[in-house]
């Protein structure tokens, strides 16, 4: 990849608007490589100037069909290059670009129609056109123009969109583009709804750019030298959708990929960091240790997998003893190369967020040669708002507030937030912003932490998934599900037990990861439904339970486990697009289960 240097016109005079990333990034690097195309098995390269040109083009086509500044525009598409070229030429018209995530039903498309109020579209095929159009209609409102990048056969796709504007002057985008402040509303994020109904965060364009600003002067390691990024998570999401923007504005080769492909991906365009969510790296160590134990190395992996947990704690020592020098440089023969060719060779970094990672994963990652630098932050406050930082990290910590961004504890220990990153509100809902958002410009983020002598951050979890047993005793799931997530067989976890006499856990099972254990221990392979009750699945999931159950009181240990007949989906609404569990959804699906494992003959869980 072409080498990527740090720009320096950032420093000198920061953009006042997201568009002038790119046009930064185009004065002083021209003819960089900047974003890459897929064609087969290898990449298809365009400057930063030629991504311009074709995010202006995109522009003046929209103008063209009627798009006025401030006018809310939808994007739903898989992460790729055309996500990118029209985020930015959405916002270069003046408009306010509302990502809908590519897995979102038709009900939630109303919700965000509705609430948002979007009068026009553009999707990626004509599936996601057929949900768009559904939920319009749901929502009793009309679109003004929808467009399909994938479309066929009349219907209306990019090509016709640009062809629509070849006689707007480029003088008109220009003026649009001067017209932006750092106060103009950018985008509207949906939060992942965790809890509930997703909440409309209104993000202007101060907040990225204040947010970018802090991620390069806190994590210049990841924007300099020979830098490249794989990006496959969804850019309708805030942590995508800013890592994105930051490579834009650094002249950082990106590429575009998915959760469905990216393991193709990695080997051929070789990224130097990437970003992900804690269970990508779940499935990359589970994946490398069935691979093991199907060749026979399963023991060589175990004692390879302590050495380099071993290895990252001698770090944070500042002393590494000589025999597990040796042992290190063993396995970084025998096993730790296998496992960072997967991720094409020259992966240095990867930034890990959404949930916790777990302190033995980031030891085990970083002990092998990957650092994996863990952050936090919320859609609210454009993506982090607390990093580690590359060589002052402490593993299982979120680390410490980004540069120009204060933290607090509150009475109880919920985590607020203040800096220029925070967002404006609730679209249409001032009392929802009111109750989180103080005079001062103090956000009540919801999550509760705890922060050390040296100032780092820890996730307890949020505020309103704290259990109260029926002996009042407060129990924070998070920690338990971290552990539990752990073993190469489950692919989910959920800690109940609000207002009951003891704690359960709900388990499903890996369905990817199942097939080669039954393998490796000699035994048929059958579906994921019919494990549920197997005394060996059962004795091997207990063990992770024990091991849960260590880190905690007794009083707070799981007393009884369920290992449920299928994993959790996005479809089913049980997940969020970070992978995180709406609890409450889940407790309404599976309130029979719970009903029974409590002993209980009706629900008393439903809604």
């Amino acid at each position: 990849m072409a080498q990527s240097t740090m720009t320096t016109w950032w420093r000198s005079e920061p953009p006042q608007h997201l568009p002038g990333l790119l046009h930064g990034t185009v004065a002083e690097f021209p003819d960089r490589i900047l974003v890459n195309r897929r064609q087969g098995s290898t990449w298809a390269g365009i400057t930063s100037r030629q991504f311009l040109e074709n995010v202006n083009s995109v522009a003046r086509g929209l103008v063209a069909a009627g798009v006025e500044p401030e006018d809310r525009v939808a994007l739903m598409a898989k992460t790729r290059y055309e996500w990118a070229l029209l985020d930015l030429a959405i916002l270069s018209t003046g408009a306010v670009c509302v990502p809908f995530y590519e897995t979102s039903s038709a009900s939630q498309v109303a919700w965000m129609v509705e609430n948002s109020n979007v009068r026009w579209a553009v999707v990626e095929n004509e599936r996601m056109a057929g949900t768009v159009r559904t939920g319009v209609e749901s929502a009793g409102r009309e679109l003004q123009g929808l467009w399909v990048v994938d479309g066929q056969g009349g219907v209306p796709d990019l090509d016709s969109l640009i062809s629509g504007g070849a006689e707007t002057e480029q003088a008109e985008i220009d003026r649009r583009c001067e017209g932006l402040g750092r106060e103009t509303l950018a985008t509207i994020i949906y939060s992942s709804g965790t809890t509930g109904r997703p909440r409309a965060c209104m993000l202007p364009h101060r907040a990225f750019i204040d947010e970018l600003t802090a991620a390069y002067e806190g994590l210049p390691e990841l924007f300099e030298g020979e830098s490249s990024t794989l990006l496959f998570l969804p850019l309708a999401h805030v942590f995508g959708r800013m890592v994105h923007l930051a490579v834009i504005g650094a002249g950082v080769p990106t590429g575009y990929s998915d959760i469905g492909r990216v393991a193709k991906d990695l080997p051929t365009f070789q990224p130097t960091f990437v970003l992900g969510v804690p269970r990508v790296f779940e499935r990359i160590y589970d994946a490398a240790h069935l691979k093991a134990a199907k060749a026979g190395r399963e023991r060589i992996f175990h004692r390879a997998t302590e050495t380099a947990i071993a290895y990252s704690r001698a770090l944070d020592t500042g002393r590494v003893p000589l025999t597990l020098r040796a042992r290190h440089a063993l396995f970084e023969r025998l096993v730790y190369s296998k496992v960072k060719a997967a991720f094409g060779g020259r992966l240095r970094y990867a930034i890990s967020g959404g949930s916790a990672l777990g302190e033995r994963l980031g030891h085990y990652f970083r002990g092998m040669g990957v650092n994996i630098i863990e952050g936090w932050g919320l859609t609210e406050t454009s993506a982090a708002a607390a990093a580690n930082r590359v060589g002052m990290q402490k593993v299982g910590t979120v680390g410490i507030p980004l540069p120009g961004m204060e933290l607090r504890l509150a009475e109880d220990g919920e985590i607020q937030v203040r800096g220029g990153h925070v967002f404006q509100g609730y679209e249409n809902d001032p009392e929802s912003t009111a109750a989180v958002l103080d005079e001062d410009g103090w956000f009540s983020t919801g999550d509760l932490g705890r922060i050390d002598e040296d100032g780092y951050l820890s996730i307890i979890g949020r505020a309103k998934e704290i259990l109260v047993t029926a002996a009042g005793k407060n129990v924070a799931p998070g920690p338990l599900e971290d552990v539990l997530r752990g073993h190469q067989l489950v692919s989910q976890a959920m800690v109940i037990g609000d207002g009951q006499p003891s704690i359960m856990a709900l388990i499903t099972l890996d369905e990817e990861q199942l097939p080669e254990w039954l393998k490796h221990h000699g035994r048929e392979v059958v579906p994921a439904a019919e494990m549920v009750d197997d005394e060996q699945v059962r004795a091997s999931i207990q063990k992770v339970v024990d091991e849960a159950n260590a880190t905690v009181s007794q009083a707070e240990a799981i007393k009884k486990f369920r290992i449920l007949p299928r994993d959790f989906s996005l479809e089913d609404e049980e997940l969020t697009v970070a992978m995180k569990v709406r609890r409450h959804v889940v407790m309404n699906h599976f309130a029979d289960v719970i009903d029974e494992m409590y002993g209980r003959n009706k629900s008393t869980w439903r809604d």
